[in-house]
């Protein structure tokens, strides 16, 4: 019996992995090693570890933990997993059976890209989600903001701040108003509401933008909206609450509704998605889990 089974691999999984083993606690991390940065090819943000790539941040990471014998991870997709009356049982797609008395679920989330040809080519190369993760490396190039719903208001105005060589491109949706368009033509944005036929360049560098009307314009990286989606399932299988935004509800410690499971790191959608945010979370929900079993045991 585990006083606590992860299931996730990433940042928010790992740094509460290290938090329970050096409480004295039986800690087992279930990795399947498909993380959603697995096409970024460094990660920023992080201090010490700023421009680190993912995979070298988990091998260090793996590391850290092997310092403590009451660690244990493998590499496995976990099937199910159901609540006992002295915890909790998960099975894995090996067929192998664990059990804990405390659920971590630090599954983290998946991208849905715009429904444009060559997209996948350029995303994580010179497309990316985040400018405060990749702003920096695609500092004053002519670069492009690709968003087909109203989320453009906030990321065009903060993608200028990197780069004021921008065009913003809906994706033949025609959601905004002459009013809403116009601070960004003042500081002269340019707007391209034609459906986009193609994206083009080599080695995962954005070159050239094809659009429906024949249109085309030359960009050297951008950012796009995606639709994010919950990696995995286990939180409704359960029986979790989830917030608006489609994460698993939690409190400040990351206890969920169902008691003796908690939730931690992107699948709470309790902030932006980066590496250092996640890791602390992490931590902080790894100290509640100890605080708990601690209560319990006293």
């Amino acid at each position: 019996m585990f006083d606590c089974i992860i299931i996730g691999g990433g940042p928010a999984g790992l740094n509460a992995a290290l938090v329970l083993g050096r409480a004295k606690r039986k800690v087992l991390l279930l990795d399947e090693n498909k993380p959603r940065n697995a096409v970024t090819h460094a990660s920023h943000g992080f201090l010490t570890r700023d421009g680190i790539e993912p995979s070298a941040f988990k091998e260090a990471a793996y590391a850290d933990l092997r310092k403590y014998p009451n660690i244990e991870w493998t590499q496995v997709r976990v099937g199910a997993m159901t609540k006992e009356q002295s915890g909790f049982s998960v099975q894995t797609e090996k067929k192998e059976t664990y059990h804990a008395r405390k659920i971590l679920l630090a599954t983290g989330l998946k991208d849905h890209l715009p429904d444009i040809a060559g997209i996948e080519s350029f995303y994580g190369s010179s497309l990316f989600p985040c400018p405060f993760c990749d702003g920096w490396e695609l500092r004053d190039r002519p670069l492009v903001v690709i968003c087909e719903d109203e989320r453009v208001l906030h990321s065009g105005k903060l993608i200028w701040n990197w780069s004021k060589d921008l065009v913003i491109c809906t994706n033949g949706q025609r959601f905004l108003t002459d009013e809403q368009k116009k601070p960004f033509l003042a500081n002269g944005i340019e707007i391209i509401e034609e459906e986009i036929t193609a994206l083009e360049g080599e080695d995962g560098q954005l070159q050239n933008i094809r659009f429906a009307d024949g249109q085309e314009i030359n960009r050297k990286g951008g950012f796009v909206a995606v639709d994010l989606q919950q990696a995995a399932a286990f939180g409704k299988a359960l029986g979790c609450t989830y917030n608006e935004q489609g994460g698993i509800k939690t409190d400040p410690f990351g206890r969920t509704s169902v008691a003796g499971v908690y939730a931690s790191g992107d699948t709470t959608f309790n902030g932006p998605q980066q590496l250092i945010l996640a890791a602390a979370e992490g931590s902080k929900v790894g100290a509640g889990i100890v605080i708990d079993l601690v209560e319990e045991e006293f």
